[in-house]
């Protein structure tokens, strides 16, 4: 089986290395670059299956590469940045990143983060016939086996976080999930602290599907309890 190629974009040479070592070791074949720049360059050349991606660099940051990237490509972007304020990890998951990761981190934990991204990523877009299987909701048409969403018959881009996240709220129509529950079904981890990563991708979602994202008809607010979609 081909290796998976994981793109690590840090103007740090250490950190870039440091990742490197882990990534080898698991396996995965490693590409690097020291900006933004430097990773347009290589996603034009090369194969990338996910991309951790830092904030702060120089000639072209990390929010400004995300927002490039996600014109034409959805592969799984992680966040990778000195800032811990909320309003940092808001704005690098707007501009389409999957996850955040701060620093300083454990490498451990990254490593398990990119496993998480990569398994959604290659279940999403698995060419395998499976059976059909297409909810509706009013004008609302997600198709899971294809990983299509449509709004009155209009193609609706979704990254795969936010994707999984409407699947699983469609497929539980009626069902309300805690924010907890939405991050630790979707990202396959343990939920360990209140930031604001499902709420900003559910912003996101809606920003994407609603008519009116301040009226939601198809992602609805429990308030005190989560979300849920109803049917």
């Amino acid at each position: 089986m081909e290796k998976e190629s994981i793109l690590v974009v840090d103007d740090e040479k250490e950190i870039r290395e440091l990742i490197k070592i882990y990534l080898e070791n698991e396996g995965y074949n490693v590409i690097l670059a020291e900006d933004g720049e430097a990773a347009l360059e290589v996603l034009e050349n090369d194969e990338v299956h996910l991309i951790v991606l830092d904030i702060m660099m120089p000639k072209m940051d990390g929010i400004e590469a995300c927002l490039k990237i996600r014109k034409n490509r959805n592969m799984p972007i992680i966040m990778l940045s000195a800032k811990s304020e909320d309003m940092d990890k808001i704005m690098g998951l707007t501009t389409g990143a999957d996850d955040y990761v701060t620093k300083p981190f454990n490498p451990l934990e990254l490593v398990a983060r990119i496993k998480s991204q990569l398994r959604r990523y290659f279940k999403l877009n698995t060419s395998k016939p499976v059976n059909n299987s297409i909810i509706e909701i009013d004008d609302l048409l997600i198709n899971v086996d294809t990983h299509e969403v449509k709004v009155e018959g209009k193609n609706i881009k979704l990254t795969p976080t936010e994707f999984d996240i409407l699947k699983l709220l469609a497929i539980n129509k009626g069902v309300v999930f805690s924010i907890e529950k939405i991050y630790e079904k979707v990202w396959k981890v343990d939920f360990f602290d209140s930031d604001n990563t499902v709420m900003v991708h559910i912003r996101k979602i809606r920003e994407k599907i609603e008519k009116n994202p301040r009226k939601p008809e198809y992602i609805k607010t429990v308030w005190g309890v989560g979300y849920k979609v109803d049917g």
